[in-house]
């Protein structure tokens, strides 16, 4: 709770002199929408007026006047905005104001306002009192200023209530994983409110650009486009800068967390304090998304969370991705491009006077390490509608946000010889069903055509050649085919066979994998194809973790004649080797023999089912009411498991149970009894883990309803 007095001692007795203040906080903190935080100092929003009451030892006389003063960072100035200075009922140059309202003989009881485009952060507010030519100065205390999403005059307003609860006040939250067939739900904790204010505060302090310049940064706080680049910058720690988090994508995490472990934002945080703000191990996009999300709105700036399923990672900046395959079909680690099955960034909602009304809305912001930008890993932020104009040249990032969403795919083979040959190109895989939670549900909301134009229609591809032009410095024309890159490459003549992977069965986890490859003959002409078929266990990032099968085959077709050809993958051969992201790759490079090398690829990304965490919630849940739910969770595996655990998650509260082994194929159930302290939605996540598998998620959203 915010304390309703501060003390002052007189330095004269004849001195008009305060002798304690109240901030108010009650009407203060509901006015403003901060009664959920909880930090001990008066938090309010930039814009709206709040009221506080000073006593004084003795009544105010004529001639004597008052007046504040606001100061902000190391070196506070007018020119830089960080200072004002203003009496009563008048508006300084700065935009500070303050009135006096109804008061008597012992107290007396100002409204003092902020203007709309305030730096954020911590001030100093004190008090002037001048009487005839004495002036002399009180220091009242310190309160924290925060973005508006209430204040039409503010840059980040949002008109619509619904959205302002959802994506300033909402502290529950829903990711989307898997791939775009197979979108899955994860909860997150953003906790926003959780005494992390100052946590966030310091965060600002310890960014590059505040060591390179602390006065001019400070002055800039008031910009929501500046303070979500260093904000993108601070929760990765790539730069040496203190950053929140270390990224890992691969190898062991034995010696600290593995990114799948995380449920929320607020015990990363906390341990980044704790650990005297050394980078938290480890984080994926996610999690670094997750924590961004926690800051930002944190600081007052609407927030959400995107996920982009087929999420290009373009490293030559040349709108391509390419992938190589030996002449067997093994993937090759040898571009620096990547396709992810998923990607995770932010979306921040503010005004863009740099680039134009036009671009005002959404925009991209993405703390995920993969590039540097101008020197430093940050992204953004990048306007959606610039994204989907293809006015790629805008700042910041615009580039390498829309090859995330809308790259063509390249693939190709390379011989022994070196030389290589493009199989096909994509242009329609690149950035499917883009989600993000509904506003007031745990629903999906697909948000593509934010992003981009319908995949394939001319609008589409002619924002591609938009894009392309401003990359080349060239009019790129309706008939360019060219690889954008200038490969000395050929491309590969239609082989004339058409071909799909297809699961015989879901795939789930502990379970053999069954899955059949179709293949056509399209032409009227007898085919002889040779099949090289490998499989991989892969990260969500689609990097190769360990070949779980090799095998070959031949296969006739006559004319126009279609044949199915059988796949299975043991769990004795892949269980070893899947990571927590439990995907494996199957390819299948067919080569029509007697014509001259034509091949034909095909691909599938397998993710393997996890046996479901049920939760199962009493009808009715009441606030300070003990309540009690069913929690059950199975091995699916052929073999026994041991060294069982299970985390239960409220909020930032967290409980470790011990349970027993699991025989092969068991399914068993505890019972969990908590007491919700606040009406409202509540998340509750649940975390097993074992010695064979690790970290299978649930999560169930429960409605508190009041006594």
């Amino acid at each position: 709770m915010i304390s309703h007095y501060a003390f002052f001692l007189a330095s004269s007795p004849n001195d008009l002199t305060p002798t304690h203040i109240s901030w108010q906080p009650s009407v203060n903190a509901a006015n403003h929408h901060t009664d959920r935080y909880a930090n001990t100092e008066l938090t309010v929003r930039r814009g709206q007026p709040f009221n506080i009451t000073l006593y004084f030892n003795r009544p105010r006389q004529n001639g004597e006047s008052l007046g504040f003063v606001t100061e902000i960072g190391p070196s506070p100035s007018e020119s830089h905005r960080t200072r004002a200075a203003f009496g009563l009922s008048e508006a300084g140059g700065s935009g500070w104001s303050a009135a006096q309202g109804p008061s008597d003989s012992a107290a007396m009881n100002f409204t003092i306002s902020s203007p709309p485009n305030a730096v954020i952060g911590r001030y100093n507010l004190t008090l002037r009192v001048t009487a005839g030519n004495k002036i002399f100065s009180r220091y009242l205390g310190q309160f924290v200023l925060l973005f508006n999403p209430w204040c039409p005059g503010d840059d980040v307003y949002m008109s619509n209530e619904n959205e302002r609860q959802e994506y300033v006040l909402n502290e529950n939250g829903i990711i989307f994983v898997g791939n775009a067939r197979y979108i899955e739900a994860r909860g997150w904790y953003y906790g926003q409110f959780q005494d992390l204010l100052n946590i966030c505060l310091t965060m600002l302090d310890l960014s590059l650009y505040y060591r390179q310049d602390p006065a001019m940064d400070v002055s800039r706080r008031g910009d929501p486009k500046y303070l979500g680049r260093v904000i993108s910058s601070m929760i990765n720690g790539n730069d040496n800068d203190n950053g929140v988090l270390l990224g890992k994508w691969q190898g062991s995490f034995h010696s600290h967390e593995n990114p799948s472990r995380w449920d929320g934002s607020v015990v990363i945080l906390k341990k980044w304090r704790q650990d005297n703000y050394r980078p938290v191990q480890y984080g994926q996009c996610w999690v670094f998304a997750g924590v961004m999300c926690t800051v930002l709105r944190c600081l007052g700036i609407p927030t959400r969370l995107v996920s982009n399923f087929n999420s290009a990672h373009d490293v030559d900046r040349n709108l391509s991705i390419d992938k190589y395959y030996d002449s067997s079909g093994r993937s090759l680690n040898i571009s620096k491009d990547s396709t992810w099955d998923y990607h995770v960034w932010n979306e921040s909602w503010f005004v863009r006077p740099d680039l134009g009304r036009a671009y005002n809305g959404w925009q991209v912001l993405d703390a995920t390490p993969q590039e540097q930008s101008r020197g430093i890993f940050q992204c953004g932020p990048a306007s959606v509608l610039a994204i989907k104009e293809g006015e790629v040249n805008l700042d910041y990032d615009t580039l390498f946000v829309y090859s995330e969403v809308n790259a063509d795919c390249n693939r190709w083979i390379v011989y022994n010889d070196g030389s290589k040959k493009r199989v096909y190109c994509d242009t329609e895989i690149i950035g499917r069903s883009i989600s993000t939670k509904a506003v007031g549900s745990n629903g999906r909301v697909d948000v593509t055509a934010n992003y981009k134009y319908p995949e394939g229609s001319s609008e589409e591809r002619r924002v591609y050649r938009k894009a392309l032009s401003k990359i080349l410095g060239i009019n790129v024309t309706e008939g360019h085919t060219d690889s954008p890159g200038g490969r000395s490459s050929e491309t590969m003549r239609n082989p004339g066979i058409a071909g799909k992977f297809k699961l015989a069965e879901p795939p789930v986890f502990g379970k053999d994998i069954n899955l059949v490859l179709v293949l056509n003959n399209l032409s009227s002409d007898r085919k002889s194809i040779r099949v090289d078929m490998s499989a991989s266990t892969i990260l969500y990032t689609r990097r190769a973790v360990a070949e779980i099968l090799k095998a070959a085959t031949a296969v006739e077709l006559g004319p126009k004649q279609g044949k199915h050809i059988r796949v299975k993958i043991p769990y004795t051969h892949y269980g070893k080797y899947l990571t927590t992201d439990k995907r494996i790759q199957v390819t299948a490079l067919c080569e029509v023999m007697r014509s001259q090398g034509l091949k034909l690829l095909v691909e599938k990304t397998i993710i393997l089912e996890d046996t479901n965490i049920i939760i199962k919630v009493p009808r009715r849940v009441v606030v300070n009411r003990a309540v009690s739910l069913e929690i059950s969770y199975a091995n699916p595996l052929p073999e026994p498991v041991s060294r069982c655990v299970l985390f239960v998650t409220l909020m930032n509260q967290q409980v470790k149970i011990n349970l027993a082994r699991l025989a092969p194929r068991e399914r068993s159930k505890i019972f969990f009894e908590f007491t919700p302290r606040r009406v409202g939605p509540l998340q509750l996540q649940v975390d097993f883990s074992c010695d064979k598998f690790s970290h299978v998620k649930g999560f169930v959203t429960i409605a508190v309803a009041p006594a």
